[in-house]
């Protein structure tokens, strides 16, 4: 099997440290990126290491192998989560910078690609799996980089006041990021609207075939112009339409032309899939 995703774990950032001595020393692959050997942690995915933050390394897929140039590979960065109100939590998000700034990471008004499928895919395994470690999944808007050229998306434990990433999370995403499969027959949209951690597309995903690359919360939309919502279009592919999160996201006229608007239940129903609970979902993070 190819692997079909790179995992890059950050020896500044303490989930993946944790990750990365759960772990162990994978098999080497022979091949390096900037030295550092590149490792097979599954069959279907790779694993490297890199010395500074993950939201500072841009353009890191240009220092990747050069035989890797024609290879479809979709980069995942195991990661903190910090919220101002310290909540625990399991996220997963694209990257980008809908709006005029980046102050953390990337370039105003650019979006990496994403890779709707296996992004929602994590999502709902979190979901599944989460409750039994006391852990909610969710979806987090579109907000910072790197800013990449290949398909990225970030995937989150935020565990509040605690010293370090509890046992049980750790183990979570350990367990799921190497052996996590895209959801095959899924709807692909852009999503915007609503609050930063995306509770309506969240219940979508969970509750329907919706699978979703770029997610623009309802500040973000009060930025956004026609350029960068049609750079969010373009950076989900397979997209088939934009969901909006309520009637009045959908007010804005910078959708115009660029994807046709979509309604919730023109995805079917995920058979025996039920949604979080809003008492479970955050309330506001990075």
């Amino acid at each position: 099997m190819e692997p079909d995703r790179l995992v890059v774990v950050s020896d500044r950032d303490p989930v993946a440290t944790a990750l990365r001595e759960r772990w162990g020393v994978p098999p080497a692959t022979g091949e390096f990126v900037e030295g550092v050997p590149v490792r097979r942690l599954s069959e279907g995915a790779l694993l490297v290491g890199r010395p500074g933050p993950h939201i500072h390394d841009e353009r890191f897929d240009l220092r990747l192998p050069p035989v890797w140039a024609g290879r479809r590979l979709t980069v995942i960065f195991p990661s903190i989560h910090r919220s101002e109100r310290n909540v625990e939590c399991l996220t997963v998000h694209p990257l980008g910078n809908p709006g005029p700034s980046a102050e953390v990471g990337g370039r105003p008004r650019t979006f990496t690609p994403t890779d709707p499928l296996l992004m929602t895919g994590m999502l709902r395994t979190l979901a599944e799996r989460g409750p039994a470690v006391g852990w909610p999944a969710t979806f987090e808007a579109t907000h910072h980089g790197p800013e990449l050229g290949r398909p990225a998306f970030f995937v989150e434990i935020g565990y509040g006041t605690r010293r370090g990433p509890p046992d049980a999370a750790v183990r979570l995403l350990a367990e799921t990021v190497p052996f996590v499969r895209p959801s095959p027959g899924d709807r692909v949209a852009v999503g915007a609207g609503g609050g930063h951690y995306m509770p309506h597309f969240t219940e979508l995903a969970i509750r329907r075939r919706w699978s979703f690359g770029h997610l623009l919360s309802r500040h973000a939309l009060a930025e956004l112009d026609r350029v960068s919502a049609r750079a969010a279009w373009d950076g989900t592919p397979g997209a088939e339409g934009v969901l909006f999160a309520r009637a009045e996201d959908a007010e804005s006229s910078v959708w115009d032309g660029v994807g046709p608007r979509l309604r919730d239940g023109d995805a079917p129903r995920r058979s025996g899939a039920e949604a979080p609970t809003s008492a479970s979902r955050p309330a506001s993070g990075t």
